[in-house]
């Protein structure tokens, strides 16, 4: 596992809020962080490709994407040490660590030849971290800086709930604040304007009246 220099105060913040919570993490955030598993079903990761996850967390999303494509060779990356210390734990237990690598890292600013090797990835995707990360926006290029031509993003968050009562909003809203997130308004506009800059596709889903947003950056080959 590598280690890079990391903006000291959100790499604390971060290890100071899932210092316990990632033991009940994967239990308790099933039932809110919804649209994961379909993400994972549309990388569609060719034979021998590579993925990488930014703000891998847990390792919950890399584990059942290195089951579903069995070929790929993944690649994790963390702010938090905490959070890293439990994925490496769960990988270690699948018996994935053939196929995964972690390395400690600031999803704004990596190099992932200097933390893996690998300069470019066929598949990057970055599931509900997008609104934990401070400069969320710089997260967003360097993942398409990441990408292999023809390679794709793939990104699902918290919505805005447009489509849900006010009071399941606000009650959402105060909850999701006790742990640092919040809910990007703009993301679908970054995205869309970021994927039109690279030349790429897009394409944007909203999930289950807006509780969540799905989308798919594809770049030219």
């Amino acid at each position: 596992m590598s280690t890079t220099e990391l903006p000291a105060s959100h790499a604390e913040l971060m290890d100071g809020v899932y210092r316990w919570q990632r033991h009940i993490y994967d239990l308790t955030r099933k039932y809110y962080l919804l649209g994961r598993d379909r993400l994972i079903d549309g990388l569609d990761v060719p034979p021998g490709g590579t993925v990488l996850e930014l703000g891998c967390g847990t390792g919950r999303n890399i584990v059942l994407a290195a089951r579903r494509y069995p070929g790929a060779r993944f690649f994790g990356l963390d702010i938090s040490a905490e959070m890293l210390e439990t994925a490496g734990a769960a990988i270690a237990r699948e018996g994935l660590s053939g196929k995964v690598d972690l390395a400690r890292g600031d999803a704004t600013d990596f190099d992932t030849k200097a933390l893996f090797g690998v300069e470019r990835f066929d598949r990057v995707f970055v599931s509900y971290s997008l609104s934990m990360i401070p400069g969320w926006e710089k997260t967003v290029s360097a993942a398409l800086a990441a990408l292999a031509p023809g390679g794709s993003l793939h990104v699902v968050d918290f919505g805005q709930q447009e489509g849900l009562p006010r009071w399941f909003r606000a009650l959402l809203r105060g909850w999701l604040r006790k742990f640092h997130v919040e809910p990007r308004a703009s993301l679908r506009d970054v995205l869309e304007s970021e994927s039109q800059r690279a030349g790429a596709t897009f394409r944007f889903r909203t999930l289950y009246r807006g509780y969540a947003w799905l989308a798919i950056i594809k770049t030219a080959i």
